[in-house]
C-alpha cells in the first residue's frame, strides 16, 4: 500500500565542508537538527541529494529530508527531482532557508508568494512550476554597514550568534513539526508573535 502521508523537507545551502557553517547554510543546519531528533541518517540519493527518511512518530507522517548536492542557486532541480521520485505534491514540499530580511533568531513561515531575492527559493519556484509551497524562513539579519550581501551570507556566524544558533535551529525544526502536524496557521501563531 502506498504511503499517502509523505512530506518532503528540503534544507537549502551549498555543498561541501567549506560552506557548512556559513549563514547561507542555516537551512541545512536546521534539517540536520530535524534528522537527529528522529535518528535519520543522510545518504547520497539518485535525485542529486543527500537524503534521509524518518517518521514524526510511530504511524505518523513520513518525512523525506533532502539536501541538494547542487549549489544554492540551482536547488530547484534536485528538490523537484526528489518530489517527483517520492510522489510529493508542491504543497507538501517544505523549504528551510536563510532570510536576510528577518533579524537573527526570527523564524517565519509562509505557504506561497515571492522568493524575496533568495535565489535557491527562486530556482525551486521555477522547477516546481508554482510558488505555492511552504517555507520556513530563518532570519540571519542584514549585513552591517556597506558589506555586500553575497559576501555576508557566505561567512560563518560570529561567536555571539554561534552561541545562540542551537536555539534557532531547534525553533526551525519545531516549526516544521508544527506545520506538518497542526497546519500553517498554528505554526505561524507560535512563531510570528513576540518571543517569550
Amino acid at each position: 500500500m502506498a504511503d499517502q502521508d509523505v512530506w518532503l523537507v528540503a534544507g537549502l545551502g551549498n555543498p561541501g565542508p567549506g560552506y557548512a557553517a556559513n549563514r547561507h547554510n542555516v537551512g541545512q543546519m536546521a534539517l540536520d537538527e530535524l534528522a537527529s531528533r528522529f535518528g535519520g541518517r543522510f545518504s547520497r540519493h539518485r535525485t542529486t541529494t543527500m537524503l534521509a527518511e524518518v517518521r514524526l512518530r510511530p504511524g505518523g507522517p513520513k518525512l523525506v529530508l533532502v539536501k541538494p548536492l547542487s549549489f544554492m542557486n540551482t536547488s530547484g532541480g534536485p528538490v523537484s527531482s526528489a518530489a517527483k521520485y517520492f510522489g510529493v505534491a508542491p504543497e507538501r514540499v517544505v523549504v528551510l532557508h536563510d532570510d536576510l530580511d528577518l533579524p537573527f533568531e526570527s523564524i517565519k513561515l509562509k505557504a506561497d508568494g515571492g522568493h524575496g531575492g533568495q535565489n535557491g527559493v527562486r530556482d525551486i519556484v521555477k522547477a516546481l512550476g508554482t510558488p505555492e509551497f511552504p517555507r520556513v524562513r530563518i532570519g540571519i539579519g542584514r549585513p552591517p554597514g556597506r558589506q555586500d550581501a553575497a559576501d555576508y551570507v557566505l561567512k560563518d556566524f560570529p561567536a555571539a550568534e554561534r552561541a545562540r544558533l542551537p536555539f534557532v535551529l531547534d525553533d526551525a525544526a519545531d516549526a516544521v513539526e508544527l506545520l506538518i502536524e497542526q497546519g500553517l496557521l498554528a505554526a505561524q501563531q507560535r512563531f510570528h508573535g513576540p518571543r517569550a
